[in-house]
């Protein structure tokens, strides 16, 4: 018998006014919108991430997922509500710049060197800077990110610690997110600098492995920020903090930390250990 004709016609109405009211209670109040680092959301933290701070909250996240320095160029245009990046020298300059009221640590992992597992270079250790030394003396082939990024900047700043005046003639800039930078190292069995979330969560290693870790200069520190207010009065103030209370809170970093990988954590919270 058709549905209609059990229901009949006023609760078949009733009906489909309350599916359409529970599809509607299903969808967030507000979205906010966060321009963030693609290592975020290339490792798969935020889909593991955002969907319990939105059953938590009600409140949606667009996500806009670029380099660090795009992040934090979009932000400083008013393009977002809430920033989410791995830069502290530049989230500290946007701050002292007014576009943000502070910057609150949030969470870390580190930096790690990839490369062909034979090491044709020789740089297997745990010193950055003597590794990029062997990587730029063999000429190896070496993909960098080139795109401002956090980890652009980061490997960028190791360089600067070699005191080399050249890279070597292997090395070369994609302009890309790191999932593209690191299938380009693997199809080319390039070194490359990589975010350990990013390595962990990636499927296309091929020949390339771990080669340099541990190296406290590796330390990889993201942070979080409010667009001001003040600055750009669209911004979503009230319900972008509402994103940063709760991932700073004990309930954000306990999701944060339980997002692992093949039983491995990923990122670590540290929302209490004050700006580093």
């Amino acid at each position: 018998m058709p549905v209609t004709q059990l229901l009949g016609r006023r609760g078949w109405i009733a009906f489909v006014l309350a599916l359409a009211a529970g599809a509607a209670s299903a969808q967030p109040a507000t979205t906010i919108t966060m321009a963030s680092t693609t290592s975020t959301e290339q490792s798969g933290l935020f889909g593991h991430l955002l969907p319990a701070f939105t059953q938590a909250t009600g409140i949606g996240v667009k996500v806009v997922a670029v380099g660090t320095g795009q992040a934090i160029d979009m932000a400083r245009r008013g393009d977002a509500d809430v920033l989410f990046v791995h830069d502290q020298a530049a989230e500290e300059k946007y701050v002292a710049d007014g576009f943000a009221p502070r910057r609150y640590p949030v969470m870390y992992n580190d930096f790690v060197l990839v490369g062909p597992k034979s090491d044709p270079a020789g740089v297997k250790g745990s010193d950055i800077v003597a590794a990029l030394r062997k990587v730029a003396a063999a000429n190896a082939p070496f993909i960098s990110r080139g795109d401002k990024s956090g980890t652009n900047a980061a490997e960028l700043r190791y360089w600067k610690d070699t005191g080399l005046a050249a890279k070597g003639s292997g090395y070369r800039e994609c302009g890309c997110g790191m999932g593209p930078d690191l299938n380009i190292a693997s199809s080319g069995n390039a070194y490359t600098l990589a975010d350990r979330g990013t390595w962990l969560s990636f499927g296309n290693r091929g020949d390339l492995a771990i080669l340099v870790e541990g190296d406290k200069r590796l330390f990889n520190q993201y942070g979080v920020m409010l667009v001001s207010p003040q600055k750009f009065r669209h911004v979503k103030a009230a319900e972008a903090q509402k994103f940063i209370d709760w991932v700073t809170s004990p309930q954000g970093q306990a999701v944060i930390a339980s997002y692992k990988v093949g039983g491995e954590q990923l990122f670590f919270p540290n929302a209490d250990a004050g700006a580093r």
